[in-house]
């Protein structure tokens, strides 16, 4: 799967996608459920694509957190970020990601709209969309 809409309103779209590099301008403004890892080379390609928001794999934390870092550097860019448990949801699945993932950390910006740890994914993906930070 490419891209599919997970909802679409007046107040912006769900875009679901099983890898960040299916991306385009198209989603600029977007909140993203895919079902890539959070590492820093994914959020490094989405900042290219300025998304509202977006919601990763966090691919079992692994070394240092690597599966988590690029929430980090999405916050610095103004981009709410999340992931969800790998055990909530298969890696490059978008559309389990957005059904099944459990929220499993998450960027400060995603923080203060309200996201938390333990959230299901497709509850913090309404939030983005709901929000106007």
């Amino acid at each position: 799967m490419d891209q599919s809409i997970g909802y679409e309103s007046k107040e912006g779209r769900i875009v679901i996608m099983d890898s960040v590099a299916y991306l385009t301008k198209e989603n600029e403004g977007d909140v993203i459920v895919c079902g890539s890892h959070g590492g820093r080379s994914a959020a490094e390609h989405a900042i290219k694509f300025r998304p509202r928001g977006i919601i990763f794999n966090d691919a079992g934390k692994g070394k240092e957190n690597a599966g988590i870092g690029g929430l980090t550097l999405l916050d610095e860019n103004g981009i709410m970020g999340a992931t969800v448990d790998t055990m909530s949801a298969r890696i490059g699945d978008g559309s389990d990601t957005y059904e099944s993932g459990i929220i499993s950390a998450v960027n400060n910006k995603a923080e203060k709209v309200g996201i938390r740890i333990g959230m299901q994914a497709k509850e913090a993906a309404m939030i983005m969309v709901r929000s106007s930070i």
